[in-house]
This record gives C-alpha cells, sequence and structure tokens, in this order.
C-alpha cells in the first residue's frame, strides 16, 4: 500500500535562503534522483512574464484556445499582429539562473528527468539534456493542414515584411510572446498561410484546450517510475497537464517538494513546500551538490 502523503512543511520567504537550502537538502540527497517539473517561475529571471499573480489568478486575460485560433480568421490576426510585437522578448531571452542550476544539478546526479510546463526552450539553451517539453516550443510554427513545421523566426520576416506599419508599435510584454496590444485594429494585419499547402499556421506549442501529446505524459510518467520524487519548481500547478504528475507521484507514495511563490493546487500533498525565489535557492543547492 501505498504512503499517505504528508502534510506540507512551509518554509516562509523571509530572506533566509540557508533555511530554505537546509529543508531541501533534507530531501535533494545524493543517490537520490528527482524528476524535475517547472514552471514560468524559471524564466521570469530571464525576463519572461509568468501568467498568475501569487494567489494563483490572471494577471492579464486569459490566452487564446485552440477553438477560437483555428475558428476564426479575426482571432488569428489579433495573435499574431499581437506575436510580432511580442516576439522579440521571446527571442532574446536566455538563461537564468534557474536554468543553469537545474544543469549543474543534472551533471551531479539529482535530476533524473527535467519537465518543463514553460515554452521557451530555455532549458536546453542552458545545456540541459533530454528535456521533456511537456507544451511543445514556441520557437516552431505548424501548419494544422500538412504538418510542416518552420522557424517563427523565419514568420516573423514574413510577418513584418506584410505589415511593416506594425514594426514601430510597443507594448508591454505578455507571456510566450505575447504582447498587450490594446486600441488596435486588427482587421487589416496580413496573416500568412503555410507555404506548402496554405493550411493554416500555429505556433507549436499546446493551447488551452488542447491535449498534451500522448508520448510526452507516458515519458514523464515513465521516468517518474524510476525517481526517488517530483520536485516542482516555480509552478502553481494551476494547468492540469502539470498537476496530474503531483497525483500520480502521491499515488506512488514518492514526495513532493516544492520551491514556488504562492499559492499552488494540490499543496497539500506536498512533503515540503519552500517560498523563495527559485533561482538563487537552486543556485545554492547546485553548489552544494557540486
Amino acid at each position: 500500500m501505498n504512503a499517505p502523503a504528508p502534510h506540507p512543511q512551509a518554509v516562509d520567504d523571509s530572506g533566509d535562503l540557508l533555511a530554505a537550502e537546509q529543508a531541501l537538502r533534507h530531501w535533494l540527497q545524493p543517490g537520490r534522483r528527482w524528476v524535475v517539473l517547472t514552471g514560468a517561475g524559471c524564466s521570469t529571471g530571464s525576463g519572461i512574464p509568468d501568467y498568475r499573480d501569487e494567489a494563483g489568478r490572471w494577471k492579464r486575460p486569459q490566452p487564446v484556445t485552440l477553438q477560437d485560433f483555428m475558428g476564426s480568421h479575426a482571432v488569428r490576426q489579433r495573435y499574431w499582429a499581437r506575436s510580432l510585437v511580442g516576439w522579440p522578448v521571446m527571442a532574446q531571452a536566455r538563461p537564468g539562473p534557474a536554468h543553469l542550476a537545474l544543469v549543474r544539478m543534472q551533471h551531479e546526479g539529482l535530476v533524473q528527468c527535467l519537465v518543463t510546463q514553460n515554452v521557451d526552450g530555455l532549458h536546453t539553451a542552458a545545456g540541459s539534456q533530454g528535456v521533456i517539453d511537456l507544451h511543445g516550443r514556441i520557437a516552431a510554427v505548424r501548419c494544422m493542414g500538412c504538418a510542416a513545421l518552420t522557424e517563427r523566426a523565419a514568420l516573423q520576416s514574413e510577418l513584418l515584411r506584410r505589415n511593416g506599419a506594425w514594426a514601430g508599435l510597443s507594448a508591454v510584454a505578455a507571456p510566450d510572446g505575447d504582447a498587450d496590444l490594446q486600441d488596435c485594429d486588427f482587421s487589416r494585419f496580413d496573416v500568412p498561410a503555410c507555404a506548402h499547402c496554405g493550411g493554416v499556421l500555429k505556433p507549436d506549442v499546446v493551447f488551452y484546450g488542447e491535449g498534451v501529446p500522448r508520448e510526452r505524459v507516458q515519458a514523464v510518467r515513465a521516468a517518474l517510475a524510476h525517481a526517488h520524487g517530483l520536485l516542482v519548481v516555480g509552478s502553481s500547478l494551476m494547468v492540469y497537464s502539470g498537476l496530474r504528475f503531483v497525483h500520480e507521484a502521491a499515488s506512488l507514495g514518492k514526495p513532493v517538494v516544492a520551491i514556488n511563490r504562492g499559492h499552488m493546487r494540490g499543496q497539500e500533498l506536498l512533503a515540503l513546500k519552500v517560498e523563495h525565489d527559485c533561482g538563487a535557492l537552486l543556485q545554492r543547492l547546485a553548489a552544494a551538490a557540486g
């Protein structure tokens, strides 16, 4: 019979980095290999905004759904216009402290498998091996007709060629290459079709209302079956695609440890929750592991 999940041991964000580090080192001991699940909190240090506040509420309107994107040309015009303005923030982002620390922790044998809900590709850019991009990567574009893949950077050039007047616009950056453009007329924005078949172009990421590919879920579950436990970093787990692995670990009687500021779904299943900046804390853990 699987052991019941313990109640969470909270370590508040009092600035005492040493206390947080010691609490985590009790779990992240040499010889124990963990599945690591990361979220937006890992990439805020790279200048990429997150979706939610510390209470788990949306900071901005909910992202577009797959159904709306595929069902409306006007929605696609709005999406790609905002993406044209917001893409440079994503394209210029570089790995931050959390990404680099996880590379070191993988080299030291603490990380068995790294799974990310982020679509920025920064874990791979930092040097982590075998990353499972649960929601895909924003740097690729897929045709929904013929499945041809192209680079997002190439599409950016085409968007600018067709919509040069939009190049000078600026807006507050939003998550995943979006921008908070307000009071714009999107009706004349020229959205290119697939050069191969004329189909609809969509970022090669999982939209809201779209399922995570089964093979990615199965790969995480297989890794979790052989790991000591699950370490959640920088995610509120408000999206089921990540939360499911907390439930999976609990059902296997394996500990779930989290580094995240603010409210989390599934918090009652955690063995430990540390409220601290994940970049600074992971840097200390990586140094200690080395």
